[in-house]
């Protein structure tokens, strides 16, 4: 079995491109389209929480972004995009960026992530369905998915999700 060399590094302006054209090769250009872009529009993402997945060669394999929003009076990861180039998916390179955001989210003391994807695949990182927490509109309300990164972190949190400069957010 070949072991996977990948470098993972946080994403730099120098990457901002490069990034936005892995993303659309995934995604497709209407991507800014969805209900999730206009919780990002304006705020500025969680730089330590977005990181860039380079082979040996310096080729751009996959990102992951993340951005701050509130569910009520309390503060939320808003994890995604993430994207792993077409040619390597399947190789781990997905998990390896969602184990490095969780880590540094834990270490820097957030207390929860928020996702909008699927749960068969999430679930093995410890996202499990919000059943309370709405996103706007037409987002799948199966498809929000949280993960608590201390005991009960989602316990209590209902309500809209909002961009981070439309309400006050607390922990």
């Amino acid at each position: 079995m070949q072991r996977l060399s990948i470098q993972l590094a946080p994403e730099a302006p120098a990457d901002w491109w490069e990034v936005e054209a892995l993303y659309d090769l995934c995604f497709a250009p209407g991507r800014t389209a969805l209900s999730s872009y206009r919780l990002r529009e304006g705020i500025a993402p969680i730089a330590k929480l977005c990181w860039t997945a380079r082979d040996t060669d310096g080729v751009l394999a996959g990102v992951v972004r993340c951005w701050p929003v509130c569910v009520g009076p309390h503060v939320a990861i808003l994890l995604g995009p993430i994207a792993v180039h077409p040619t390597r998916q399947g190789e781990g390179i997905a998990a390896l960026l969602m184990h490095k955001v969780i880590h540094t989210a834990l270490g820097a003391g957030w207390a929860r992530i928020l996702l909008v994807g699927d749960l068969p695949f999430y679930a093995r990182f410890g996202f499990e369905r919000l059943t309370r927490v709405v996103m706007p509109p037409p987002t799948n309300p199966e498809r929000v998915l949280g993960l608590a990164l201390h005991d009960g972190a989602w316990d209590g949190v209902i309500g809209p999700v909002r961009k981070v400069d439309d309400c006050i957010c607390a922990g």
